[in-house]
């Protein structure tokens, strides 16, 4: 019997059969799989989708989970679901579009909260006429303390428009 070292190799042997890193072997072992599953598709889908459809549809929908057939699954808010049926060959046209061939044959459409809530929309700040702001001045002049002026001075800009 060879005695072993540290390194777990016999002393006689060429090939350490020692630790190895195991981040090396994960793209050999994982890549098979997540090509069978369409899983790279699906992640390329998911970070390009509102380039892939527009900016209205990707508020609301989001793709879910891509099925060997072809079938995408696609998550809809309800009240945007009727008119992503109506253009699903549209939708199906465009992912293929994008990836140069037939990827996805079919929608399955699930309604349902998004996962990623679209930002609010802030409507467009106009700045208030000269004579609101001084109005608005006068009426805080009256105020003693400095914090709660301060505070309905932003409020006060924030109800006319002025940006803070």
């Amino acid at each position: 019997m060879s005695e072993t070292n540290l390194s777990g190799a016999g002393s006689g042997s060429e090939r350490g059969l020692g630790f190895r890193a195991a981040g090396a072997a994960v793209p050999r072992i994982v890549g098979p799989i997540v090509a069978r599953h369409g899983g790279g598709i699906l992640v390329r889908l998911k970070s390009h989708w509102g380039a892939i459809v527009g900016a209205e549809l990707a508020a609301a929908t989001w793709p879910e989970a891509l099925a060997r057939g072809g079938t995408l699954k696609l998550r809809v808010t309800p009240a945007k679901a009727l008119e992503v049926q109506h253009r699903s060959p549209l939708l199906i046209e465009r992912v293929n579009l994008f990836f140069g061939r037939a990827a996805v044959t079919r929608l399955a459409l699930v309604q349902g909260p998004l996962p990623l809530a679209a930002p609010a929309a802030r409507p467009a700040s106009r700045s208030p006429a000269p004579a609101a702001a001084a109005a608005l001045d006068r009426q805080l002049a009256a105020v003693e303390n400095p914090e709660l002026r301060d505070v309905l001075a932003r409020l006060g800009r924030r109800v006319m428009g002025e940006p803070e």
